[in-house]
């Protein structure tokens, strides 16, 4: 079973006539992504990789029946793409672009309690079922079907972790990016919380990283509510105090929450093995398999 992506899942990329959505189009369909259309401003009619390209996201989804979006728009105009793809009657909307402005975000957050519609990111590498669909920037290559289920912060960890497991000849149900940013759409709680309902994962990795208190959370979500074993990871152990490593959410405030301590500290309370290393990571997933 997958996790918000399968092949069913028909994809409207938003910015498709720009370098990046021209690219990873290829790269979605050359792996087996149903992209149906293309949506960008004042480039109706025209076709990219062979695929439609429609004035707005609206169309897109009136003439294709498109279900799901991909955004590789500016970060100026990103927050108007995704306002623009909320109010249709899109599933998803997977926001790869980074650097929104955090007012921006903020207004789409309000958005979002008003809608069913699931966002992914920003600032995030995607979501990819194995063998069925990829959304966004996911290396194809290196996932494998599995069981396994993976939520993660950082694009660049998952890419170690999943390498790691799908070495080791353990493949993944669903791999969830769900972005670095301050303000983002879908949670840590809410990707292990489709991860407990779905049949087929039999574990699920976690891999965060200091600030906010997101991880926190999940540790508490976990405890309360997960009968399926977590592994977990958290990046940015060495970052000394306000000090911002990596993504914009990636900053300790000194309050005792946040850190790679009180991070570790929780999940360990929940019962979830933190591994030092990706490596660890799997050997703690092997022995839950």
């Amino acid at each position: 079973m997958s996790t918000f992506v399968d092949n069913d899942t028909k994809v409207v990329v938003q910015g498709i006539t720009g370098g990046e959505g021209k690219f990873h189009t290829q790269q979605m369909i050359e792996y087996g992504t149903n992209v149906v259309a293309g949506a960008v401003p004042g480039k109706g009619g025209q076709e990219v990789e062979g695929v439609p390209v429609y004035d707005t996201v609206d169309e897109a989804v009136k003439e294709e029946d498109a279900n799901a979006s991909v955004v590789f728009v500016p970060p100026a105009f990103a927050g108007d793409a995704i306002f623009e793809a909320l109010d249709t009657d899109l599933d998803l909307v997977v926001a790869i672009t980074e650097g929104i402005p955090t007012q921006d975000m903020a207004k789409v957050n309000k958005r979002l309690s008003e809608v069913d519609t699931r966002l992914l990111g920003p600032n995030c590498p995607g979501i990819i079922t194995p063998g069925e669909a990829k959304l966004g920037i996911l290396p194809g290559n290196i996932f494998e079907a599995g069981n396994v289920g993976l939520v993660s912060r950082s694009g660049t960890l998952t890419y170690q972790v999943v390498s790691n497991l799908t070495e080791r000849g353990i493949g993944q149900t669903t791999a969830i990016g769900i972005g670095g940013d301050p303000i983002i759409g879908t949670s840590f709680v809410d990707a292990l919380d489709a991860f407990e309902n779905d049949d087929e994962t039999d574990a699920v990795v976690m891999c965060g990283e200091i600030g906010g208190e997101d991880e926190e959370q999940a540790a508490r979500f976990i405890a309360e509510n997960m009968d399926t074993p977590v592994a977990g990871f958290i990046a940015g152990r060495t970052a000394p105090p306000g000090k911002r490593m990596g993504h914009a959410g990636a900053i300790v405030s000194g309050s005792g929450t946040g850190t790679a301590e009180s991070k570790v500290n929780a999940l360990n309370d929940a019962g979830v093995p933190v591994g030092d290393t990706p490596e660890e990571v799997a050997d703690a997933i092997e022995d839950f398999l």
